[in-house]
């Protein structure tokens, strides 16, 4: 066969498992929880981006495979080694260069995506690990400012329990977001690591306890999703969930004007389990954190307000 036509040919194929890489690619939308916030989108993105490179790298190697398997069996009674290929500057710098550049640009897309989330606090946790350094310190020492965003709340959790207080000093143990509007998440963990994990926000971020850590997020799909704390926190992990609802601006503020005149209850469901008598004759005997019925966010406005 000419070269050319081996060439032609050899193009035509990559063509193909381009193509067939990028379907399988897009197929990985599907794959995961919808997209509710505008950051959902861009780390889909980069899933798919990355699905699409792993797909086209198992098909070439798969094909060449195959092509040496059919095309170059050695004759029966052949027992003689091949070739070595040794030496090939061009093939060195081929898969030196391509795995390099691929690394960082995926990094570049990550810190993008991350400063695009507006984290703050992690660096600070790197630099001054002591955790008796005061939250006035920190805001000096890293100088990193706040991006605008159109209201803040302040995430509290603790074993077992998630609390959120809003701008009017409401308190709830549900997450209330607007939809469109960029929210910074203010968030603080009382005893043990915790992590903020909503996966249909594509989200989740540890809460260090002495840290007080900021992202903003964007809901862009109003509904009702599910928080979770993806860290083992000990006997009532499982309890460690809360409701996320994104609603409309109108139906936000009409809900935080009717819980600011409602008496806020707490429910802790660890509490209930806690208190519940044993159904079983023996006792493990091992030591768990009692829960407490206070909300750890009412705890922290108590404090403020003494």
């Amino acid at each position: 066969m000419p070269k050319f036509l081996e060439y032609l040919l050899i193009a035509v194929v990559i063509a193909i498992l381009l193509a067939l890489s990028r379907w399988i690619g897009q197929q990985a939308y599907t794959w995961m929880p919808i997209q509710a916030t505008a950051e959902a989108q861009k780390v889909d993105d980069l899933f798919s981006f990355l699905v699409s490179i792993g797909a086209f790298i198992i098909f070439v190697l798969l094909g060449m495979m195959v092509f040496s398997i059919i095309f170059f069996r050695a004759p029966t009674n052949d027992y003689s080694e091949g070739h070595p290929s040794r030496g090939d500057i061009r093939l060195e710098i081929l898969w030196t260069a391509t795995p390099t550049v691929l690394v960082l640009w995926l990094a570049f897309q990550g810190v993008n995506i991350y400063q695009q989330l507006h984290i703050l606090g992690l660096q600070q946790i790197v630099q001054l690990p002591t955790p008796l350094e005061s939250a006035a310190a920190y805001a000096i020492t890293t100088g990193e400012k706040p991006k605008p965003a159109a209201e803040t709340i302040e995430v509290f959790v603790k074993q077992w329990d998630w609390s959120f207080r809003y701008p009017n000093n409401v308190i709830s143990q549900e997450l209330h977001l607007p939809v469109n509007l960029r929210t910074r998440l203010n968030m603080h963990a009382k005893d043990v690591l915790h992590s903020f994990y909503v996966p249909d926000f594509r989200l989740q971020q540890y809460i260090v306890p002495g840290r007080n850590i900021d992202l903003v997020v964007t809901p862009i799909r109003p509904g009702k999703y599910k928080l979770k704390d993806a860290l083992f926190s000990g006997t009532y992990f499982s309890l460690m969930d809360a409701d996320v609802l994104v609603e409309s601006p109108e139906q936000y503020n009409q809900w935080l004007t009717q819980a600011q005149q409602e008496l806020a209850t707490n429910q802790n469901q660890a509490v209930a389990e806690y208190t519940q008598p044993p159904t079983t004759m023996l006792k493990s005997g091992w030591y768990t954190v009692a829960p407490s019925q206070e909300g750890i966010a009412q705890e922290n406005y108590v404090k403020n307000d003494t």
